[in-house]
């Protein structure tokens, strides 16, 4: 099947109508409107979820499934319009049900027997994996990560991403996160074919490892998990403290929780090493400089007068994480603090831990595939 998409845009286009916001400003050399595919000039879909515009010609069978819009074309290849609310459970058996009723939605074009026919067809296709998904991220990238976890992208699936607007702030933003996806960005106007000519490069699984630090609310915990939204198995390791009676932090730590997919698994613990030795997919490490204030805490060394031997102990408790995180087979993201930004800290212990998480970030940073800097929600990649 041949593809067109004379639209990749969210559902205002970019930049929208009368928005004068930069993003907008910065797309205005590049218009692009909003989504809408053409298979073989014989069959246009706009949305995911819903019926193409006019009945399937014969020889092309078409499924609104849970995922999104599938299109089975004559000469074989699998593609799906995909939801950006994907579920991430893989599908149960074919069951096509009742056809959908005519409406405006789906152009009023296809009646019940033929939609039921082109369904029934579609039903037999032998596999549920797609050879291209094009995602509505617009969003939530998250349908990424779920459509690989249900198994109908696989690691031969061309992944496109679109839906993009100026709730991003440029299109160069845009595409470089559609590449942490493991996605492409296409552009209006775009062709490609399904089954892809070329498959799509395996993406890393591991071991990959990322450190991200930034100043307090500089955005870095927001693009830990953004650069996580495609992976279909994800670990969240949390090592701050239980909110207890505090309230502003556990509205904090409600916020990161309302941001994850429902299917990631929290492990809320000190022990990051331990959690790091046997993980497997990918792991998100929220952050290094609350576990090493724990660590200092069960060391002694918040104390006025620490105990003998304390800074020993911590010392080994960084060497333990480092050699694990050196040895990690996982996907492993993490975040830290940059804390030694020109405040002196006004005791001596905020000292001792300013001067700790610099020494423990320049270790993980040596031994860490990319380092980002995160400040004012922008990310800069550090040689």
């Amino acid at each position: 099947m041949r593809i067109r998409l004379s639209g990749t845009s969210g559902s205002e286009g970019w930049p929208a109508p009368q928005c004068r916001c930069a993003s907008c400003n910065r797309a205005a050399e590049n218009r692009r409107v909003p989504v809408r595919i053409a298979v073989d000039d014989a069959l246009t879909l706009r949305e995911p979820g819903a019926g193409p515009v006019s009945a399937p010609p014969p020889g092309y069978a078409v499924q609104v499934t849970p995922y999104g819009t599938r299109v089975e074309g004559p000469g074989g290849g699998r593609l799906l319009l995909a939801r950006s609310d994907a579920p991430a459970d893989p599908p149960p058996p074919p069951d096509i049900g009742a056809p959908p009723p005519a409406s405006a939605d789906r152009g009023g074009g296809a009646d019940a027997e033929t939609w039921t026919a082109h369904a029934a067809s579609a039903s037999t296709a032998p596999a549920h994996q797609v050879d291209v998904a094009i995602v509505d991220v617009g969003e939530s990238a998250a349908a990424i990560g779920a459509l690989r976890r249900a198994g109908v992208v696989t690691t031969t699936t061309a992944v496109l991403a679109v839906g993009g607007d100026h709730r991003v702030h440029s299109p160069a933003e845009f595409e470089r996160r559609a590449r942490l996806w493991g996605a492409s960005a296409p552009v209006d106007g775009q062709e490609l074919w399904c089954p892809p000519a070329a498959w799509p490069p395996e993406r890393a699984r591991g071991p990959h490892r990322v450190l991200i630090t930034g100043g307090a609310r500089s955005g870095k915990s927001a693009e830990a998990e953004r650069r996580l939204l495609g992976e279909p198995d994800v670990t969240y390791l949390a090592t701050g403290p239980d909110p207890g009676g505090d309230q502003a932090w556990a509205r904090r730590v409600a916020l990161h929780r309302s941001r994850r997919p429902s299917w990631w698994k929290t492990e809320e613990t000190s022990d990051a090493a331990a959690v790091l030795r046997e993980a497997r997919g990918a792991v998100l490490f929220d952050c290094v400089g609350t576990w090493l204030a724990g660590a200092m805490e069960s060391c002694g060394l918040w104390e006025e007068r620490p105990p003998a031997g304390a800074e020993e102990e911590l010392s080994a408790r960084v060497a333990e994480l480092l050699e694990v995180w050196r040895r990690c087979p996982a996907y492993v993201v993490a975040v830290t603090n940059e804390v030694g930004s020109g405040v002196v800290p006004a005791t001596v212990s905020g000292g001792l831990f300013r001067d700790w998480l610099g020494r423990v970030n320049q270790l993980l940073g040596a031994q860490s595939e990319e380092v980002l800097l995160a400040t004012a929600g922008r990310v800069v990649e550090l040689p």
